[in-house]
């Protein structure tokens, strides 16, 4: 038989080494008949130091709020099979143990504690590892089941992020054209629909580009792309972030400018575009020389105002433009006239 030492538990002829009791209860504590702590569980000892708990009185470390009324040894062992909560009267980091009581014949008390729902938090708190856990314990199976949800959990947010991104992505591309980047038909649909139908006044710009097709039948299809490129610059430095501007056909440009509709404004707007535009430009050595014809509407001449309404009726004044002269721009005035000027 192993012999006796101070640290074991004898309970109706049962020895158990010191040794024996962390294996089975790594977070016992052994209360003599006078209260004091006589052993302190390794796992216990690791959070609160050994040194500093045995030799003292448990009452003096711990206080038992469930069941009320225990407050000394033999109140303990009235209470023997019951289960306990215990709070440390000292250790601010430590939540509330669980556990339970059994009497022994010299006259202490056992303690076997757990953290009980609190492991979780437990183990952060104070590093604690599988070896800190009887080998019976479930809380270990129960830690390893949290952290492969954990890893699960994340892994499938990654992937939402990367589908949420990707979706994103192949959004943005139905909606661009691809050679300028601006937006494309679809987009300027769903702009206008959505300005119609939460009521935002805006004003509307066709733009068709004037011998283009000189350009692209003398100095070919990318001399012809390398204009709209520029196009499509030049467009974008002549509005605001807040505005759209959309590629509706091979050299035909809608810009949507969200909230202005000052003729004055939009007018200057266009003579400053229809300047810029006819520039010429350089590509592999050769001139490209183009203008541009315009039709302006705004959405306060309409009442309601429909998107195909007003952009036959842009397209009514680029036209306009374009039997003045080209190189200019035309306001259609709404319902009154009927006709641009």
């Amino acid at each position: 038989m192993e012999p006796v030492n101070e640290a074991s538990v004898i309970s109706k002829g049962l020895v158990i080494g010191q040794a024996a009791l962390n294996r089975l209860m790594p977070m016992h504590i052994w209360i003599s008949e006078t209260g004091a702590v006589l052993s302190f569980g390794a796992t216990l000892a690791k959070i609160f130091g050994a040194t500093a708990v045995e030799g003292q009185g448990f009452f003096d470390l711990f206080e038992v709020f469930r069941p009320g009324g225990i407050f000394t040894v033999d109140d303990l062992r009235r209470r023997e099979g019951e289960r306990l909560q215990i709070s440390p009267k000292h250790a601010a980091d430590m939540q509330a143990l669980r556990g339970i009581a059994v009497a022994l014949p010299a006259g202490g008390v056992l303690l076997n504690l757990s953290f009980g729902i609190g492991v979780i938090k437990a183990v952060s708190t104070h590093q604690l590892t599988d070896s800190d856990f009887a080998a019976t314990d479930l809380a270990m199976e129960l830690l390893y089941l949290v952290e492969t949800k954990t890893a699960v959990t994340e892994e499938l947010r990654q992937l939402n992020l990367r589908l949420q991104g990707a979706r994103e992505i192949a959004e943005q591309q139905a909606l661009t054209d691809t050679l300028t980047g601006l937006r494309n038909r679809r987009a300027l649909d769903m702009t206008l629909a959505m300005l119609i139908a939460e009521n935002e006044a805006f004003g509307l710009m066709h733009i068709d580009l004037d011998y283009f097709k000189a350009v692209n039948d003398s100095l070919g299809h990318a001399a012809g792309d390398h204009v709209l490129r520029e196009v499509a610059v030049t467009l974008l430095a002549e509005t605001r972030k807040g505005d759209t501007v959309a590629r509706v056909g091979g050299d035909e440009f809608v810009i949507v400018f969200h909230g202005l509709t000052d003729a004055a404004q939009l007018s200057n707007i266009a003579k400053r575009v229809v300047a810029r535009l006819s520039e010429p430009s350089m590509f592999q050595g050769e001139t490209c020389q183009i203008s541009a014809s315009i039709g302006i509407t705004v959405s306060t001449d309409y009442n309601p105002p429909q998107a195909e309404q007003m952009l036959s009726d842009a397209d009514e004044a680029l036209y306009a433009s374009k039997n003045a002269g080209r190189g200019q721009a035309k306001l259609f005035k709404g319902m009154d006239t009927e006709k641009a000027r």
